[in-house]
């Protein structure tokens, strides 16, 4: 079975998707997480964002990966780095290119091929592009005010105003949702919850009422 979460920054996707995974006793991959392995890799080499064939060529020559200590880049565990404000900062340009994103897109495939093809994927594009055919699909949304206090106590806002954040989560949500290659938007058949008002396990509970009334139509 495959869970796909879906959602813009702030929404919460992070901790119910980690949360429903725990419950099912199925692996988690955070796809964002990937794409920010990537823009590490990038940004390390001094690469120009917009130079879609050296990001590619960069990317392809190191071994991305995603378990149970989070995410390494050639065996290296990066967890601190990918949440830098740099990072933070880059990685809707890199991750905007098609061909970058074929590729990452193939990684995350796999990851989840070799966890026996099961598995609970977060990310922005997952239920329209990465997995399809998801047996769950779910798009997490919010008020964009209850996004940015939430994202004010993440690690990589220590410092910043929430109307900075807010301003931030704004010009992301732009980037993700405008970009030709895998838009951020709800798939046709995602079911669409608001977190503004719902704590996580209200909302771990409606992920997991989904799933459950997934498994008795495949029965």
């Amino acid at each position: 079975m495959v869970i796909a979460i879906d959602g813009p920054g702030g929404v919460g996707k992070s901790t119910v998707s980690r949360a429903v995974a725990r419950e099912l006793g199925l692996a988690y991959l955070d796809t964002g997480a990937t794409y920010r392995a990537a823009t590490v890799a990038v940004l390390t080499a001094g690469i120009d964002v917009t130079d879609c064939d050296a990001i590619l060529r960069e990317v392809t020559a190191r071994s991305i990966d995603y378990g149970s200590n989070g995410i390494t880049l050639d065996a290296v565990p990066i967890n601190a780095h990918v949440r830098s404000s740099e990072v933070t900062a880059h990685v809707s340009a890199v991750s905007a290119h098609a061909p970058v994103r074929a590729y990452i897109v193939g990684l995350q495939r796999r990851w989840v091929h070799n966890h026996g093809g099961s598995a609970v994927v977060e990310g922005r594009d997952i239920g329209t592009v990465v997995f399809p055919l998801a047996d769950v699909k779910i798009f997490l949304t919010a008020r964009p005010e209850v996004r940015a206090a939430r994202r004010a106590g993440d690690f990589e806002s220590t410092g910043t105003s929430i109307g900075e954040i807010a301003s931030a989560l704004a010009a992301r949500d732009d980037a993700d949702s405008s970009r030709a290659a895998s838009p951020l938007r709800p798939a046709d058949d995602a079911t669409v919850i608001d977190t503004s008002d719902i704590d996580i396990s209200g909302v771990v509970d409606r992920v997991l009422d989904l799933v459950a009334t997934s498994e008795d139509d495949h029965t």
